[in-house]
């Protein structure tokens, strides 16, 4: 396969990076071609993702946004493992729908667009697909993604740029959030659940209560309630732990107290926003999924 120079401005960082199919000079450091660390049923999403039979995960090694406190740190700091061509990628999606799992969930993809669109368009899964990502999104990537995303599945992390800017190194986050989700529901529509109970269409937005910030995840609530309510589906996650390099952070090197997740539920509660939430057992190291990083 011949190795072509691809200039990117995929995301919103808009490094202008010079990227090959295994090398890059952007921030994500990723080539074209995708680093996938594990590749299985999962059941440990939302219930109409996971269901009985799991959802058919693909993990991408490497990430556009590298949080501070990201729990899968081992692979999103920088891509380790082999590389797939976009035909091996295929065949990845095709062993696990002959898994019998609910979907194809493509997990952290933003960097991989090129080999997904690539991948999607030669092979359409006969599950939904689902686009699982940090919400640090370009809407004219998405753009590119239109009728071959299902289910957005979307990480809406912050609603201030200096909260952004200290975690994510991206204080443009707000704004870009904000578009990259109208373009989203614009794609999918209000949720649509087949007769199994599963999510076959529609955009579910997380939000990771972080510790010390419990105003602005209270306030993430009121803008999504405000502008979108029943439109779309709202997961609130319990499952911080610090990891990655929380511990330079003092504010947010603990767990959730009781009283600041009560308070965040308390308010949700309140809302028209439908979907789900996580209780304190889900905090754990243990839900985070085991990585292959070998090139081999």
């Amino acid at each position: 396969m011949a190795d072509f120079l691809y200039i990117c401005n995929d995301c919103p960082r808009s490094c202008n990076a010079r990227r090959t199919f295994y090398t890059s000079t952007g921030y994500c450091k990723a080539g074209l071609l995708p680093v996938i660390n594990r590749a299985a049923p999962h059941f440990w999403e939302e219930p109409c993702i996971s269901g009985k039979s799991g959802s058919g995960t693909v993990f991408f090694g490497g990430c556009n946004l590298k949080c501070v406190y990201c729990q899968n740190s081992i692979i999103s700091r920088a891509p380790k493992g082999k590389v797939y061509t976009v035909d091996e990628l295929i065949i990845k999606i095709k062993d696990l729908e002959a898994m019998g799992v609910h979907n194809i969930n493509l997990v952290t993809p933003t960097h991989c667009t090129y080999a997904i669109v690539e991948a999607l368009t030669k092979y359409r899964p006969s599950v939904p697909v689902v686009y699982n990502c940090g919400g640090y999104e370009s809407v004219e990537t998405l753009k590119r993604l239109d009728g071959l995303i299902d289910i957005y599945l979307t990480d809406f992390k912050y609603l201030c740029s200096d909260t952004a800017k200290r975690y994510s190194k991206a204080p443009d986050y707000p704004e870009m959030v904000k578009a990259a989700l109208k373009e989203m529901l614009k794609q999918t529509g209000t949720p649509v659940f087949g007769r199994d109970g599963m999510l076959r269409k529609g955009v579910i937005v997380r939000h990771l209560v972080l510790p010390s910030n419990i105003d602005e995840s209270i306030k993430i609530i009121d803008y999504l309630d405000r502008e979108y309510g029943n439109k779309i589906l709202f997961s609130l996650m319990h499952q911080y732990y610090p990891a990655g390099d929380a511990q330079e952070y003092p504010e947010i090197n603990r767990r959730l107290t009781k009283h600041e997740y009560k308070k965040v539920l308390n308010r949700l509660f309140e809302s028209s926003l439908d979907g789900f939430v996580q209780d304190s057992d889900s905090a754990k190291a243990s839900y985070t999924p085991k990585f292959d990083t070998d090139s081999n």
